[in-house]
This record gives C-alpha cells, sequence and structure tokens, in this order.
C-alpha cells in the first residue's frame, strides 16, 4: 500500500468523521429548510423589520476604530459617506452629489448634497469630513485603518508623527465644499470615500462627548438608520432614520441584529423563521442546498482570501523552510471541495480573483499558480527547516503548538483537517483553540499566537487591497512581515498612475511575499447566504457583505 495512498485515506477519514457530527438542515428544525416558518414583518405585524444576525460582538461602532465586518455590516447601514454603493450595487454620489477632479488626478473637490443631516438634526458639513478624517489620523487615537488616508497629501506624516495636523490637505472651504489634495493620482480613491473608515462623524457630538459611540442614546450617525440598541454579545436593533436625506428608497422600518458566534444556533433560527437573511452558515448546510439546489442559497461574490498567520517570532516558524513545508502539505482542493463546498477555490497566491490588471483582463491569470501541493518535499522541507533551528520532529511536538481560530463551525472543521493534513503528511502534532473574533484580534496585535486564522475581504477593487496588508508599516500585518524590496514594489505602485508599472510591481510583490511565506493561503473566498421568499432588494458587492439597505419584505 503507497504512502500516497494512506495520506488520501487519512484525509477522507477526518473529512468524513467532521460531516458525521454536523446534522443537516432538516434535522436541526423540526421541518426542513423550503417549508420553515417565515419571519413576521414585526411584532406589531406591521412594520418591517428585516432579522438576521451579526456573528461577533462589534470592537467598535466608531468608523475611524472599526476593524472588519463584524463592524462594517452595521456601519454601512447607519453611516454614509462621499460615494455610497445604491440599490443596484453600483458606486454613485452620497453625501457629495457632486464632484470634480484636476487634471492631474491629484485635487478631488466635492460638493455636500442640500438637506444632508445627522440623526439628531444637525447639517452633515465639509467640516465634519475634514475633522473626521483628521481625526482617524491622529495618532493619539491610534486607529488600526489610519494608513487607508495615507493616500492624503500628509496624512501619513501626520499619523506617524513627521507632521501635523494642519499638513494634512483635506480642508472645507466652507459648510458644502471639501478640497482634498492626494500624495499621488489614485484611480480608487471615490471607491475609498465609501469604505467604512472615510465615513464622517459629527464634529461637535465627537468633541463633546468622547465615549459618543458606546451607548445608542449618544450614537450619532448620518446613513438610512440609526441604532437604537445595543445589548453586548446579545443584540444590535437599527431604525430607519427620519433625517436620512433618501429615505423614500428606504423600505424597512428597522433591522434586528442577533449577536450569536454559533454557526449552528444561527441556522437554526433562520431555518425555524426567525431570520429573513443569514450570512454566515454552517458548510455541511451550504452543501447541502447546494445539493437540493435550494432557491434560498445564493453564492455570493467576494473579493478576499482565506490564510493563515504564521508568528516568525516563535521558533521554529522563523525558518522560512518551516512555514513553506506548512503549505506544502495543505491539500487546499479537498479543503474547497469537502469541507467549505460555497464553491471557494483554492488559493493560487494571495490575491483572488475578480480584480482587474492594466488590461483589464484578470490580474490572478497574469501571476499564475504560486501554491505547490507536496506532500512528500514539504517532508523533506521541514526536516532541513527544523534541522536549521536545532529542532527534530519530536522537538515540534512536544512544544504544544496551536492553531488559533475564531469561534465558527466552518472555521474548526478547515483547522481540523489541516490539522490532520499537517499530522499526516509532516507528522507533527498542532494542537487547536479557539476563542471569541474580537480576542483572536486582540491576539493576533499582541503577537501571541503561534498560526491563525485569517481573512481580508478587500475594501477596494485593486490588487493592492490584497497586498498592503503586508507593507511593513500596515496595522493589519500581524505577522510583522518586513522586506524592504517588497516595500519598495507596493510604494512605488501607490505613487504612480501608470497601470504598466503598477501591475507589473504588484505581480513582482506577490510573487516575493509567497516566495517569503509570511501567511499561508488556504482559498479565495466566496459568500454564501440564504435569503427567504418574500424578500427582496438585496444586492451583493464583491467587497461587501450582501447589501441589506435597500430590502424590502412582502406583506
Amino acid at each position: 500500500m503507497s504512502k500516497k495512498f494512506l495520506v488520501l485515506v487519512s484525509i477522507f477519514l477526518v473529512v468524513a468523521m467532521l460531516f458525521t457530527g454536523c446534522s443537516s438542515p432538516a434535522d436541526e428544525a423540526d421541518k426542513p429548510a423550503d417549508t420553515a416558518d417565515e419571519p413576521s414583518t414585526g411584532d406589531t405585524g406591521e412594520k418591517k423589520i428585516l432579522r438576521t444576525n451579526n456573528g461577533s460582538e462589534p470592537g467598535s461602532l466608531d468608523p475611524a476604530l472599526a476593524q472588519g465586518t463584524h463592524e462594517s455590516w452595521i456601519l454601512e447601514n447607519v453611516f454614509e459617506g462621499l460615494m455610497t454603493f445604491d440599490e443596484n450595487g453600483e458606486l454613485v454620489p452620497g453625501m457629495a452629489d457632486d464632484y470634480e477632479i484636476s487634471e492631474d488626478g491629484l485635487t478631488y473637490t466635492f460638493t455636500i448634497r442640500d438637506g444632508v443631516k445627522w440623526s439628531n438634526g444637525d447639517p452633515v458639513t465639509a467640516e465634519d469630513f475634514e475633522f473626521t478624517w483628521k481625526r482617524a489620523l491622529d495618532p493619539e487615537l491610534a486607529a488600526d485603518y489610519a494608513f487607508q488616508l495615507y493616500y492624503i497629501k500628509g496624512g501619513e506624516a501626520f499619523n506617524t508623527g513627521e507632521g501635523t495636523r494642519d499638513d494634512v490637505a483635506v480642508k472645507a472651504l466652507d459648510e458644502k465644499t471639501l478640497e482634498v489634495t492626494l500624495e499621488s493620482p489614485t484611480a480608487y480613491f471615490l471607491e475609498l470615500t465609501a469604505f467604512y473608515t472615510y465615513f464622517p462623524v459629527n464634529k461637535n457630538v465627537v468633541e463633546s462627548n468622547p465615549d459618543w459611540a458606546k451607548k445608542p442614546e449618544t450614537h450619532i450617525s448620518n446613513g438610512p438608520f440609526k441604532l437604537v440598541k445595543w445589548e453586548h454579545n446579545a443584540k444590535i436593533v437599527m431604525e430607519k432614520s427620519e433625517t436620512y436625506y433618501n429615505a423614500d428608497k428606504i423600505k424597512l422600518d428597522g433591522i434586528d441584529l442577533d449577536i450569536i458566534e454559533d454557526q449552528n444556533t444561527a441556522w437554526q433560527k433562520y431555518d425555524g423563521g426567525e431570520y429573513h437573511i443569514l450570512v454566515d452558515i454552517p458548510t455541511s448546510v451550504v452543501a447541502q442546498l447546494q445539493a437540493q439546489n435550494d432557491p434560498e442559497l445564493n453564492i455570493g461574490a467576494q473579493v478576499g482570501t482565506y490564510y493563515y498567520n504564521v508568528n516568525p517570532e516563535a521558533k521554529p516558524f522563523n525558518n522560512v523552510k518551516v512555514r513553506k513545508a506548512l503549505s506544502m502539505a495543505l491539500d487546499r482542493e479537498t479543503i474547497v471541495t469537502d469541507i467549505t463546498q460555497g464553491g471557494q477555490m483554492p488559493a493560487e497566491g494571495v490575491v483572488p480573483y475578480g480584480l482587474d490588471d492594466e488590461n483589464g483582463k484578470e490580474f490572478r491569470d497574469g501571476v499564475g499558480n504560486l501554491i505547490e501541493y507536496d506532500p512528500e518535499g514539504a517532508k523533506t522541507l521541514l526536516a532541513e527547516g527544523l534541522a536549521e533551528e536545532g529542532m527534530t520532529i519530536e522537538d515540534f511536538n512536544s512544544s504544544n503548538f496551536v492553531l488559533l481560530y475564531n469561534t465558527s463551525e466552518s472555521h474548526k472543521k478547515i483547522a481540523q483537517a489541516a490539522q490532520e493534513m499537517w499530522r499526516t503528511a509532516l507528522g507533527i502534532e498542532m494542537g487547536l483553540e479557539n476563542v471569541e473574533f474580537q480576542v483572536k484580534l486582540d491576539r493576533e496585535k499582541a503577537g501571541d499566537y503561534q498560526i491563525s486564522r485569517a481573512g481580508w475581504i478587500g475594501d477596494y477593487m485593486d490588487p493592492m487591497t490584497i497586498l498592503d496588508l503586508w507593507w511593513s508599516d500596515s496595522a493589519f500585518n500581524d505577522v510583522k512581515y518586513n522586506n524592504p524590496e517588497y516595500d519598495k514594489l507596493v510604494l512605488e505602485s501607490k505613487a504612480t498612475i501608470d497601470q504598466n508599472i503598477r501591475m507589473e510591481n504588484m505581480r513582482k510583490a506577490e510573487k516575493m511575499l509567497v516566495e517569503d511565506m509570511p501567511v499561508i493561503p488556504v482559498y479565495f473566498y466566496t459568500q454564501p447566504y440564504v435569503v427567504k421568499p418574500g424578500v427582496t432588494g438585496i444586492t451583493k458587492v464583491a467587497i461587501r457583505y450582501p447589501v441589506i439597505t435597500y430590502a424590502d419584505i412582502a406583506e
């Protein structure tokens, strides 16, 4: 019997064990999904309240301090930027109804539309935007996403302590006119103004109450909905805002979000008729719904990559051969075919499909597949890497290394499969540890992990939205990758409007990153989600969770 056959059998067994531990959709409720009760429209039967689950407790509902989708799905409904996504998923003017771009592509002049107000009735002004962006860049605020404002001239210098607030080239010329000058022409800057870090905050409110974002009664926003209830780790409630300029397009009276980390519990609530839409679905459920061609299942496009951080401060993960061995031993095809089962694709690098190159063609195709699956080669490479660190397999196994992941049935199954693949191919024993999402984020920032599950959904439609993560000064560079050549390629790509130079630099940068392997790409995302019959108006933007702002519920 060949070793390859044994490896395949072992992987098949672990996958089989994973699925026998999960019930089918029909088993998790008294009736199958296609006959489950419909969610009610509201407590009175009159109001249209969209009900769903958020998945994780938000760390902050201050746009400047938010870090991920567990916050952005809420922020995108209670705030609005200069640009926004409409009911068709198209990028359109939001708080600004007009803008001009200078011939050199450096200066943007936005005109704030008439009649836009905060939820407390204050007018939204250009001064609010100037204050907001400079506040997010202020080093005293320590916003993780401040780097997304480095495109503004003087932004990086202010944030790093080498410049002043006055050097940041964003200025309210009057109450309705905002002028912004960039460091270099940026093709996706308009799209960035629809991203949550660029959402405005009310200058007067924030200056008078530093804790404004912590309680619904003091949370002031400018979007289609407003925050009215926040029971930590339990529920978030939003109501339609009577001050929103485009209120006639908003059909819902409110959005109710549970905060439940367990995927199976959330699925049972959807299947039992308590939710109208559910985004984070157990993999076994996705598989069954796919097999049944269930009309409630949608496989949404998603520009994002699922990967593992490898902490270079934890020996022997400082050794590139060890990191590469872990990558080469992962059977990604098995993971997406037998575990995730939502149309995901095995990772071929860090940049996912769906992003254009200089010719309007698929960027990924221009780079090619940089990921190798070679269990035998991985074993040899691991032995070499461990020897260079003065270690053996026995030393590795006695070190009690663990793979950290946030609580989720899907993450657990993927981690268990990786654990078994590494055990079978490499002879190493890796423990598993699950924690709440915010705890995972905090531990990654603190370097308190050996290997951790991570993922990134693009913020804008350009390969830089992924490659920027591992620029040495990025706040999200949790592996502390520091390669001057990589930084040079990234910064040059940001500093030129020549698309040929930009794209070629980014192709080189991705190849360099995969060669150094500070992270282990696993697969490229899709976003399976389910929607009940009678719910309309939900759109999918590739860089956002399903847009529920314009949803409607049949009477």
